[in-house]
């Protein structure tokens, strides 16, 4: 028995020593890599609550109008803002109108180059097809809504795609 209970410790002694090695080793890699956050000469040290605070500050900040730095906000958002060239009628339709107004047609949205489904709407004045257009429309047939849903467009780039269609439809 003697033999038995000698093969077990060894075997026992062998595990736990690789056991213990691994780790040593690990401990010694982490020193060695740490955690991304190495001090050079002349930094101060960043805690890590510092850093959680820079990862879940607000991305934005509220002015009211009594506000003294409404007029900093206002600067800052106007310097950001970027202008966009005014889209083309084709790109209009392209980008916006051809979710209703291709084939099959959604929501009752003539289709592009029907003449029959245009022709009742082309016997309305040019105005009231403008006003539906930029300011919506529920009728029998269906629903337009105002500005084909992108209200971030001009109603010149609203009325450039009108006019695309309809020049589509004679």
């Amino acid at each position: 028995m003697a033999g038995q209970e000698q093969k077990f410790f060894d075997g026992f002694m062998l595990l736990l020593g690789v056991w213990i090695g691994a780790v040593a080793g690990i401990v010694i890699f982490g020193n060695f890599v740490g955690d991304g956050a190495a001090m050079n000469e002349g930094e101060e040290e960043t805690s890590p609550l510092s850093l959680i605070d820079e990862r879940i500050r607000p991305i934005g900040q509220v002015a009211l109008i009594g506000d003294p730095d409404v007029g900093a906000l206002a600067a800052v958002t106007l310097q950001t803002e970027t202008v966009r060239a005014p889209l083309t009628g084709p790109q209009v339709y392209n980008e916006i109108c051809q979710l209703c107004h291709a084939a099959p047609g959604v929501g009752g949205a003539p289709v592009l180059g029907d003449t029959t489904a245009w022709a009742p709407r082309l016997e309305q004045s040019a105005e009231l097809m403008q006003d539906h257009v930029i300011n919506g429309y529920t009728g029998e047939a269906g629903y337009m809504p105002p500005k084909g849903g992108r209200l971030d467009l001009s109603d010149e780039e609203i009325l450039d795609a009108l006019d695309y269609m309809l020049e589509a439809a004679q």
